[in-house]
């Protein structure tokens, strides 16, 4: 994992489905684990859920809350 890619979590919108337009990082758990269950998409909207459901999973979402502040900055 690059430090960049917690960022980008913050960042990047998901851009079909459900939850169409919301935050990678806001993504419930469920959600993350159905995409581990039948598999994440190609490229990095796959890659950044991947690295998601991984910080859901493991209760990592604390990692996130020093950044949210500056990805509120740039918005």
């Amino acid at each position: 994992m690059k430090p960049h890619e917690l960022q980008r979590l913050l960042d990047v919108r998901m851009p079909f489905g459900k939850y169409q337009g919301r935050a990678i990082a806001d993504l419930p758990g469920d959600y993350l684990n159905w995409f581990a269950r039948e598999g994440f998409p190609r490229g990095e909207i796959g890659r950044l859920l991947a690295l998601m459901h991984e910080i859901d999973h493991n209760g990592l979402g604390e990692l996130l809350q020093p950044l949210r502040g500056v990805s509120s900055q740039t918005d």
